[in-house]
C-alpha cells in the first residue's frame, strides 16, 4: 500500500473522496430488499450560503445517514432547496436596480423568467458548500420547491384544503413589511431592544367634564383608535364604562369599554384600542363585536397615512410616511393640550429581518388555513408516541403552542413563488381550482376571471416536503393515506433533524399536512437541536459582527474537525458555544489518528479481514478488544438515543486515550520485535482489527480521514462508506485481562505523575519497590515487567518494601510502591519548594473563598466576575491539594 504522508493535510483528501463517492453513486448504493431508511433535509434557501446553523443541522443528519448506510439499510437522504420567495425576489430586484430598472418595469411573466435565469446561474452555491461539509445526500434526485412535480402537489393541497373547508380568505391583522410590501411570518420578524418613548395622551370625555390618560409607543395610530379599554374591576373607571371620549385631532367619538386586556396596575389602567394596528387590540375589537371589515386602517401598503372610513383625518397628514406623520401628530397633540408628557424608555421594536424596516400590524385580506383543526391530529400523534420529540422537554412547548394556535396566513404579496390557484370574478365570487380551465368550467360561460395576484408563503409548500419530494402528485387519492404505497416505504420518514426555532413554522406544519393528506405522521422521530452561539453565549448576527464562517473553519482545520466539533458539543436541550480552539483540538485528534495509522503501516499492521475479533491470549490484546467492544456499545446506545455528544466522546476517549496513548505504547515491543527478537502476529492482527473498528465507527463523524486511512491500511473490496457496522459482541470481554491492564495503566500513571510533581529528570531511571503486594499483584508485576519498566522508566523492580527514607510513594490497590530519590533530586530543596508553593496556593484559595462567602460581593459583582472567582477558587484548591499530595509522597 502507498505510504501515508508524514503530515496530515485534510484539503488534499476531502475534494478527492467526495467526488469519488458522488460519481460512484455511493450516497445511494443499490440495495434491493434492504430495509428503507429515509431522512429529508430542511431545504435551505436557494439564495443561501452555508452558516454555522447549517453546519450543525447537516452534520447531525449526515451522521445518522452514514450510520444507517453502514448498518446495511437503504438509506435515502432527500436533498433540495427552497425557492425562498422574499429572499430570491429581493436578490433579483437588486440586480434590476443596478441596471436602473424596477420590477414593475417588467411584466410579471418576464420577471419570473428572470428569476429562473438567476436560479440556474447562481442558485447552487449552498449545495456546493454542503458538499464541502461532506453531506452524503442523494444528489441524483435533488428537489426544488418550484419544480413542476412539486408545484402540482402544492396546487392540489391548496385546492383540497379549500374544498375541505380548511382554507379560506379573511380580513385579519398580519405582520406587514412596508419595505417589501408584503405580509411576513413571525420567523421573519426580528425584535430589537432600543431606546424609545412613551407618549402619554389625554382623551377628553365628549361632554368635556373630565379626561382619561393613555400611553402609547406609536402616537400616530391614535388616528385609528376605536375605543379606550379599562378593566371591569377597576373602581376608578366603572362609572365611565359606556361613556364617549372625543379623539384629539379628528374629533371622532369613541367608547370607553370594559375588557380584561387593560391592567389596572400598569400606567393609568386605561389603554387605547386600535384594532386595525395592534394584535391585542384586534382581539379586544372582536370582543366588542366589531367586524374586521369595519376596523379602521389608517396606513397604506408602504406605511403612509391613509384616510379612514369617517374621512376625519386632516388632509395635510394624508400621504405622510408614518414616522414623519408621528412628528406632526405629536406637535398637533401638544397644540391641543392633549399631550401630557413624553417618557424615555427602552422598548421592543419589530423589524423585518430582510428589509430592515419597522414592521406594522396591518389589516388586510389574506388567505388562511384553519390551523386549529389541522393541529388536533398532530397533537394526538405526539401524545400517543407516534411522533417522538427529542429532547422530550420540547413537548410542553409544542402542546402549548398547538393548543392555542391561530389561523395560518399563507398568502404573500410577491411575484416569485407558487401563485395562488384562485380566480376572482368581477362580481366578487372566487373559484379555487388546479388550473384556469377548471375554474372557468365552475364559473360558467362568459364569466371574466382574474387569477389571484398573491403567491403562497414558502412555509406552505415546504410543509409538503416529506412526501412531495418522494413523488406524491396531485393524481394520487387524498386524503386517508391511499397514496402511501406509491412512496415505496419512504413515508413516514424515519427522523427529522431540525432547529427548535422552526418547530412551529415547519415541523408542526409538516405534521398537519402529512396527517391530513397521507393519513400518517411525516416522521417517527423529531430531533430538535439548539442554536450555535458566539463564544460569549450571544446569538450570532451580522449586525453584531459575531458570525462565524464555517467554510473558513474548513479551510483552516478541515471538514472532519468542524463536523466532530458540532457532534461533540451537541448536547440535548442546550445551545452550542462556538469555540475555534476546540475545532483546532479535533484537527489534532485527526492528526493523532493519522499518526497511529502511520505507526501501523510501519509495523506491518494492516486491515482486518473479519468482523469478529481475532483470537487473543495476551492480556493487553484481550483488554483492547474489550475496550473496543465497550466503545461500540456506547456509540450504539448513544446514537439510538440521539446523544451525539456522548457518542463522539466515547469514540474520542477510546481512540486517543485507550488506543493511541496506551495500547500502541504497550504493544510497541511486540509489534516491532521485543528484546528477544520475537514478532507477535497475534498483536498485529488485534491492532489491525481494532483500528478498523475505529475507522468504521468514526466514519459518520469524520468521513474523509477515515476513508483515506481505510484504503491506506489494506487492499479493500469496497469503500468504507459502504462497509459494515461492527457488532458489539459481549463474548469478547475478559474481565481478568481488562483488570490487569487497567492496573498497569494506573500504576504507570501514578509513577509518571510522581516524577513530574517532584521534578525528576526525564532521563532518570528509577528503582521501584513494592510493599504489601498480594499474590495477584506479584503475578502482574512479573507478567508486565517489560512494559512497566519501559513506560515508567524503571531500572529495576523489587517485590519488597523500601527500607530507607527519601522515597516518593504511590499507592495502587493494596500495595505501596516506593521510588527512592536520594541522589536523583535535592530532597530538601524539593520539600521546600513544594511546601512554599502549597502555602501560596492555599492562601489564594482561602482569599477567594472569603470573597465568595461575602454576600456583598455576590450581590454587587457582575455575574462573569463571580463565575471567574469560583473557577479560580476551584483551580487553586486543586493545586494546593496536588502539591500537598506531592509533599506527602516524599515522607
Amino acid at each position: 500500500m502507498p505510504e501515508l504522508p508524514k503530515t496530515f493535510d485534510p484539503a488534499v483528501i476531502e475534494a478527492r473522496w467526495y467526488a469519488h463517492w458522488e460519481s460512484r453513486g455511493l450516497f445511494r448504493p443499490e440495495r434491493p430488499g434492504a430495509q428503507p431508511w429515509t431522512i429529508v433535509n430542511p431545504p435551505p434557501n436557494v439564495t443561501g450560503s452555508l452558516h454555522v446553523g447549517h453546519a450543525l443541522d447537516n452534520t447531525l443528519q449526515d451522521i445518522l445517514t452514514r450510520h444507517a448506510r453502514l448498518q446495511g439499510k437503504d438509506a435515502l437522504w432527500v436533498v433540495g432547496t427552497d425557492h425562498a420567495g422574499i429572499a430570491t425576489q429581493m436578490v433579483v430586484e437588486r440586480d434590476l436596480a443596478a441596471e436602473g430598472r424596477k420590477r414593475t418595469d417588467l411584466t410579471r411573466e418576464a420577471f419570473v423568467e428572470r428569476v429562473w435565469d438567476w436560479k440556474e446561474r447562481s442558485g447552487g452555491a449552498i449545495t456546493a458548500q454542503l458538499r464541502r461539509l461532506g453531506c452524503s445526500m442523494d444528489w441524483a434526485n435533488e428537489r426544488f420547491t418550484m419544480d413542476e412535480g412539486f408545484s402540482a402537489a402544492v396546487r392540489h393541497v391548496f385546492v383540497q384544503l379549500h374544498r375541505d373547508g380548511l382554507l379560506y380568505r379573511d380580513k385579519r391583522l398580519v405582520n406587514w413589511d412596508p419595505g417589501l410590501g408584503t405580509a411576513i411570518s413571525d420567523l421573519e420578524v426580528e425584535t430589537r431592544e432600543e431606546r424609545g418613548h412613551f407618549w402619554h395622551l389625554r382623551y377628553p370625555l365628549a361632554d368635556g367634564s373630565a379626561s382619561i390618560a393613555v400611553a402609547t409607543t406609536r402616537p400616530e395610530t391614535m388616528l385609528a383608535d376605536m375605543a379606550v379599554a379599562v378593566h371591569p374591576d377597576d373602581e376608578r373607571y366603572r362609572a365611565l364604562v359606556g361613556c364617549q371620549l372625543r379623539l384629539p385631532i379628528t374629533g371622532r367619538l369613541i367608547p370607553i369599554v370594559a375588557d380584561e386586556h387593560a391592567d389596572p396596575a400598569l400606567g393609568s389602567g386605561a389603554v387605547k384600542i386600535t384594532p386595525g394596528h395592534d394584535f391585542n387590540d384586534f382581539e379586544v375589537g372582536r370582543r366588542m363585536g366589531i367586524e374586521a371589515r369595519d376596523m379602521l386602517n389608517m396606513l397604506g401598503a408602504r406605511g403612509e397615512v391613509a384616510q379612514v372610513a369617517d374621512r376625519l383625518i386632516p388632509a395635510d397628514l394624508l400621504g405622510l410616511d408614518r414616522f414623519e406623520a408621528r412628528t406632526r401628530i405629536v406637535a398637533l397633540l401638544g397644540e391641543a393640550e392633549a399631550l401630557e408628557r413624553v417618557e424615555e424608555r427602552v422598548i421592543q421594536r419589530p423589524y423585518g429581518d430582510r428589509s430592515g424596516v419597522v414592521i406594522e400590524p396591518w389589516l388586510t385580506d389574506q388567505w388562511y388555513v384553519d390551523a386549529a383543526t389541522l393541529a388536533k391530529p398532530a397533537i394526538e400523534a405526539v401524545r400517543s408516541g407516534a411522533i417522538r420529540i427529542v429532547p422530550k422537554t420540547w413537548e410542553k412547548t409544542f402542546f402549548n403552542w398547538m393548543e392555542n394556535i391561530q389561523p395560518w396566513c399563507v398568502s404573500r404579496q410577491l411575484w416569485w413563488g407558487h401563485r395562488i390557484p384562485a380566480w376572482h370574478a368581477d362580481d366578487g365570487r372566487v373559484f379555487v381550482a388546479d388550473n384556469e380551465a377548471d375554474a372557468r368550467a365552475e364559473a360558467g360561460e362568459g364569466t371574466r376571471l382574474t387569477q389571484d395576484a398573491d403567491v403562497l408563503d414558502t412555509w406552505f409548500s415546504s410543509a409538503l416536503w416529506p412526501f412531495a419530494t418522494l413523488g406524491w402528485r396531485n393524481d394520487l387519492p387524498c386524503p386517508e393515506g391511499e397514496g402511501l404505497a406509491a412512496l415505496h416505504g419512504r413515508y413516514p420518514n424515519d427522523v427529522l433533524v431540525s432547529g427548535f426555532d422552526i418547530l412551529f413554522f415547519w415541523d408542526a406544519r409538516m405534521m398537519m399536512q402529512g396527517l391530513h393528506f397521507l393519513g400518517d405522521v411525516p416522521f417517527r422521530t423529531l430531533y430538535l437541536h439548539g442554536l450555535v452561539r458566539a463564544a460569549d453565549g450571544q446569538k450570532m448576527s451580522k449586525s453584531k459582527g459575531n458570525t462565524v464562517d464555517p467554510l473558513g473553519l474548513i479551510d483552516r482545520y478541515g471538514a472532519d474537525a468542524l463536523r466532530f466539533f458540532m457532534a461533540a458539543t451537541e448536547t440535548q436541550g442546550r445551545d452550542i458555544k462556538m469555540d475555534e480552539r476546540r475545532v483546532e483540538g479535533y484537527r489534532n485528534f485527526a492528526t493523532k489518528l493519522w499518526n497511529a495509522a502511520r505507526f501501523a503501516q510501519a509495523n506491518g499492521i494492516g486491515g482486518s479481514t473479519t468482523l469478529e475479533p481475532p483470537p487473543a491470549t495476551l492480556p493487553v490484546n484481550k483488554w483492547v478488544i474489550a475496550q473496543c467492544v465497550a466503545m461500540i456499545q456506547e456509540v450504539d446506545l448513544s446514537l439510538a438515543d440521539y446523544r451525539f455528544d456522548a457518542a463522539a466522546y466515547a469514540i474520542y476517549q477510546f481512540t486517543w486515550s485507550r488506543f493511541c496513548d496506551w495500547y500502541l505504547e504497550l504493544i510497541k515491543p511486540a509489534a516491532s520485535g521485543d528484546e528477544r527478537g520475537a514478532v507477535d502476529d497475534e498483536t498485529r492482527a488485534v491492532a489491525g482489527w481494532v483500528l478498523d473498528q475505529i475507522l468504521v465507527v468514526l466514519h459518520p463523524f469524520m468521513p474523509f480521514i477515515t476513508e483515506e486511512l481505510w484504503h491506506a491500511l489494506a487492499p479493500r473490496e469496497h469503500e468504507l462508506i459502504v462497509a459494515r457496522w461492527p457488532r458489539a459482541d459481549a463474548r469478547a470481554l475478559d474481565p481478568a485481562a481488562a483488570a490487569e491492564i487497567e492496573w498497569l495503566i494506573r500504576l504507570v500513571g501514578e509513577i509518571r505523575a510522581a516524577r513530574t510533581e517532584l521534578n525528576v529528570p526525564p532521563g532518570a531511571r528509577l528503582h521501584l519497590f513494592g510493599g504489601d503486594a498480594n499474590a495477584e499483584t506479584a503475578a502482574r508485576l512479573d507478567r508486565q515487567h517489560p512494559a512497566l519498566s519501559r513506560l515508567a522508566r524503571l531500572a529495576s523492580i523489587q517485590l519488597s518494601a523500601f527500607p530507607g527514607s527519601g522515597a516518593a510513594q504511590v499507592v495502587v490497590d493494596e500495595a505501596t510502591f516506593s521510588l527512592p530519590l536520594d541522589g536523583v533530586i535535592d530532597l530538601a530543596a524539593e520539600r521546600g519548594r513544594l511546601a512554599k508553593a502549597a502555602a501560596a496556593a492555599e492562601k489564594d484559595r482561602d482569599g477567594l473563598a472569603a470573597r465568595l462567602g461575602n454576600p456583598s460581593f455576590a450581590e454587587r459583582a457582575k455575574p462573569e466576575a463571580v463565575d471567574k472567582a469560583r473557577a479560580d477558587h476551584a483551580e487553586r484548591a486543586a493545586e494546593a491539594e496536588r502539591l500537598r499530595a506531592a509533599l506527602a509522597r516524599l515522607g
